[in-house]
């Protein structure tokens, strides 16, 4: 029987294979949604309502990895924790429609290793499944991992950032910097909803948090004053102005890890971009971060995360707004 260690490494090592093996999803790519996720055409990101309602209590047997831990965290943090690795309070997400008339979604109180000790859990023991045949209780008990009533859900957003038509930037994630998806390629920025302080609880702001995080390699983002802070406002303005189009494509569920996440594509007039990611960082605090042509063979063979892989793709075929 493998060691808690060896399906980890086995896990780290095989993460897009493992996920590759599901059957086909949304845009040929294993990520799993449902119709009410996928919005017929792109939907301007400012036009989806978000509201705060009570997260309802989820019953799932106790996700140890490991059996001298209380959880999967717990075992990442002891034998192998990322750089970035901290159980911060989220906005879990408890319900969604984007394919309706009034596209909507909505958020409890939920941790970051919520997920952990679900999703993450369940890709260990998939992978050990794979490896000495054991049972996957976890997983069997979650079903179906769209249902959000079933699992704690941290919805991240994945941002797809183009320069125009032409170009688009492309992540890649370090094993030893992120706790998950590590090896995989994704688009930038990416992180899980999360409050940093008060007038948080809004997509848009969000998302020019991690864009300052991840492209300019500014440290971390605490309760800024989005009306005072310069790249906020040129950020907000160029949006207000229309060159920068945000529009939202789809929501979908790794099958792997349950991750989850809203995918958005971020239009930025050539100009524009030049002028505020010009002086981009090739490294940031979770990988590398390169331009590549805004095509489909950019991303033919790469092990892609499903979420940027399907991201992409549903974003060549949009008509553009």
């Amino acid at each position: 029987m493998s060691s808690w260690q060896d399906v980890r490494a086995y896990l780290r090592t095989h993460r897009y294979d493992l996920a590759a093996g599901f059957p086909t999803g949304l845009a040929g790519t294993p990520l799993l949604s449902r119709p009410s996720w996928t919005p017929a055409a792109p939907i301007p990101l400012s036009s989806v309502e978000i509201t705060f309602a009570s997260a309802p209590a989820w019953d799932l047997p106790a996700a140890s990895g490991h059996p001298d831990h209380a959880g999967y965290s717990a075992a990442m943090a002891a034998l192998d924790a990322p750089t970035v690795f901290e159980n911060r309070p989220t906005w879990r997400l408890v319900e969604a429609d984007l394919a309706g008339p009034a596209p909507k979604l909505v958020f409890g109180d939920g941790w970051y290793f919520d997920s952990i000790d679900t999703g993450e859990a369940a890709a260990h023991e998939y992978a050990a499944a794979r490896l000495d045949g054991t049972a996957t209780p976890l997983r069997d008990a979650v079903g179906d991992p769209t249902d959000l009533r079933r699992r704690p859900a941290n919805m991240a957003i994945s941002a797809l950032t183009t320069r125009g038509d032409d170009q688009f930037l492309l992540h890649w994630r370090d094993p030893a910097k992120v706790g998950h998806a590590g090896g995989l390629y994704q688009v930038v920025p990416v992180g899980v909803f999360q409050s940093s302080g008060p007038d948080d609880f809004d997509l848009w702001r969000f998302m020019l948090r991690e864009y300052a995080e991840e492209l300019l390699g500014e440290p971390e983002v605490t309760a800024p004053d989005y009306g005072t802070w310069p790249f906020a406002r040129a950020m907000t303005a160029a949006l207000d102005a229309g060159d920068i189009a945000a529009d939202v494509l789809g929501l979908g569920v790794d099958p792997l890890t349950f991750a989850t996440d809203l995918l958005v594509r971020v239009r930025i007039d050539p100009a524009v971009f030049d002028e505020l990611f010009g002086a981009r960082v090739a490294v940031n605090d979770e990988g590398a971060v390169s331009m590549r042509p805004f095509t489909p063979a950019a991303i033919a063979g790469l092990p892609m995360q499903a979420a940027g892989a399907a991201l992409v793709r549903l974003a060549l075929a949009a008509p553009p707004r």
